[in-house]
């Protein structure tokens, strides 16, 4: 059961000589719709008794004097902020205005605050004597010889208080709560509590209550349909318990039809509809009473949480680290004079207006220097073989578009670890485009499908360097890095690595409602697979890839792998020719290939691969 404060009216017994005034623009109303106040006379302003100083103490405050206690005591009791002015410091009646720019105030916390025309002050027609919502000033404050207070509780603008803090840099516990919102009753309400407590302690006379301006009006009615108690909150209850809740928390309630009407008390500003009155109903009933009911499947195995795209980042980094490139997580801004030789285009950097530091001054481009930097670093302190990985974003611009997510890596040194059983070299440009391709593939790219480019960007070696893409669309870059970039980094040697874009992926297309976006049963053949090797004598500039593909088409159904095993050059075949050796597995699912079959697939590799590359078979 809600327990109301004391607020019967205080009868005063003499009229105010100081008057509330408000002086705001017309479209400036809500800096503060409404003031009240009184007059007090022949107080006695002392130490306040011990069951105050207690109750102060206990929430951490100190006790300073009566008057001041009984303000503090009020705003934290029932979170009303008040304010008491020492009435013989006034110099006539008391004004809401806007501060004119360049005005000061002292406040009472001993500080000199400059103020400008969008904060609430109030004032008389000498100076400043307090900040709207936020502190009083320290002129007009009350002191031990105190004996007539002029007593203001008023109503802020919460929008314009907590601007007006942030600007000031004042957490005052007025601003705490008129920045997040008062029972605008409460500057009713207020004057009575004041007054009852300053004559009780202090003695005196009270004028009667002076205000200026228009409470605001606050009609709020809602509708509680008792089925939505249960559909919302789970839980079936009586309309008339239902009602009992709800009238015990200060809410006026008429039930007709077996429907609430509730009519919404001002303090309760965070009711605002149905499902909040549910909540209040399900609160004071008790939570725990509502029973567990578990969900309902709709299939027979639970669906996944998360989708494939929302996976790859998890994904990526585990395929990484297991390929041993070690995670590193960088700022996602850099030097701007560095990113400069990392943009696309000779486009400008996305510039930072207030960077961290003067080296951090622009969002990275592309993760792979930050990389080279953190490489260099780990250098310097005796790490000779490198290998790192990042998966996050880059920033080709300052649009939502210009953000890509991207799974880059480095390698810097050796790729196998100095052993007397193992070869030791250097790692190359197709280290880098073997780790895109791995991760490509446990990403579910399809791999196979994918075309190699040699048209990598400005910050690559061009005759090192390659674009993985499927179609037109850019799904990787790597290669080693160009020789002008790591000198400007100061890398010592070469160093390799790869941008992988992550959301650049196509998704697995499921085939109907319901279908899983997994991997196939597999089919394996039941009949032996057969090998044949080819050798083919092209231009020096074709790639082995064009060859590849056009030995993989010639009878997708016979032909079930193609893989690159020699590359001659010079000797016989002469300038500007090589020779690329290929073996071809050839596999039936529903036979054993017979020397027939196995001829005619040749024919068609022989004939596929001459017609795309102008290649000859090596005799």
């Amino acid at each position: 059961m809600l327990r109301a404060p004391n607020i019967a009216a205080v009868k005063g017994s003499f009229d105010s000589p100081i008057l509330w005034k408000r002086d705001l623009p017309p479209d400036q109303q809500k800096a503060c719709p409404f003031v009240a106040g009184r007059y007090f006379r022949q107080v006695k302003n002392g130490a306040s008794p011990k069951w105050l100083q207690d109750r102060l103490t206990a929430i951490g405050l100190r006790p300073i004097s009566a008057l001041v206690d009984i303000t503090n005591y009020v705003t934290f009791d029932l979170g009303r902020p008040l304010h008491v002015f020492d009435a013989g410091k006034l110099a006539g009646d008391l004004t809401m205005r806007l501060a004119k720019a360049g005005e000061s105030i002292l406040a009472l916390d001993g500080k000199t605050y400059t103020l400008d025309d969008s904060m609430t002050v109030i004032a008389d027609k000498q100076q400043v004597h307090g900040i709207g919502g936020i502190m009083g000033g320290a002129f007009s404050g009350c002191a031990d010889d105190t004996t007539e207070v002029f007593l203001e509780v008023a109503l802020f603008d919460p929008t314009r208080t907590a601007a007006t803090g942030r600007k000031l840099g004042i957490e005052s516990d007025a601003r705490y709560r008129f920045e997040r919102g008062l029972d605008p009753q409460s500057a009713v309400w207020g004057a009575e509590v004041a007054a009852r407590l300053i004559l009780e302690l202090c003695g005196g006379e009270a004028s009667r209550v002076v205000s200026a301006g228009e409470l605001p009006r606050l009609d709020r009615r809602l509708t509680l349909r008792p089925e939505r108690i249960k559909s919302l909150g789970g839980l079936d209850l009586p309309v008339a318990e239902s009602q009992r809740i709800l009238q015990a928390l200060g809410f006026a309630v008429n039930a007709k039809d077996g429907v609430l009407r509730c009519e919404v008390p001002s303090w309760r500003a965070d009711v605002e509809g149905e499902a909040d009155l549910v909540e209040e109903v399900l609160r004071v009933h008790g939570f725990d009473r509502v029973p567990a009911v578990p969900m309902a499947l709709e299939t027979a195995l639970p669906e996944a949480a998360i989708t494939p795209a929302q996976r790859r980042v998890t994904v990526a980094k585990r395929a990484l680290a297991a390929r041993g490139l070690m995670e590193a997580v960088t700022f996602s801004f850099m030097d701007g004079r560095l990113a400069g030789r990392f943009t696309a285009g000779n486009r400008p950097p996305v510039a930072l207006a207030n960077p961290i530091a003067a080296d951090l001054d622009a969002m990275r481009p592309s993760i792979l220097p930050n990389l080279l930097q953190a490489a260099l670093r780990n250098t310097a302190r005796g790490s000779g073989d490198i290998a790192l990985f990042e998966v996050g974003p880059q920033y080709a611009d300052d649009t939502p578009e210009g953000q890509l997510l991207v799974a880059a890596g480095i390698r810097i040194g050796s790729v196998r670890p100095r052993h007397w059983a193992a070869h030791q070299r250097a790692a190359d440009a197709f280290d880098a485009k073997a780790d895109a391709q791995a991760l490509l593939a446990v990403c579910g790219a399809p791999v196979d499908n994918l075309q190699v480019t040699a048209d990598a960007p400005a910050w690559y070696h061009p005759g090192r360097s390659g674009i993985l893409r499927l179609g037109p669309t850019v799904l990787a870059h790597f290669g080693e890095l160009h020789p002008r970039v790591l000198r400007e980094l100061n890398v010592k040697g070469a160093a390799v690595g790869f941008e992988l874009f992550l959301e650049r992926i196509p998704q697995p297309k499921a085939k109907g409602k319901g279908a899983s976006s997994t991997r196939p049963l597999l089919q394996a053949s039941a009949y032996q697979p057969v090998e044949r090797d080819f050798a083919f004598v092209v231009a020096a500039d074709v790639p082995a890839e064009k060859l590849i593909r056009a030995a993989k088409g010639a009878d997708k159904a016979l032909v079930q792998a193609v893989s690159l095993f020699d590359v001659f050059e010079g000797g016989s075949l002469g300038a500007g020719k090589k020779s690329l050796a290929f073996s071809v597995t050839l596999q039936a699912m529903d036979r054993t290939l017979t020397e027939q079959d196995i001829a005619a697939v040749s024919e068609k590799i022989i004939a596929a691969v001459t017609k795309a590359t102008g290649a000859e078979l090596r005799r």
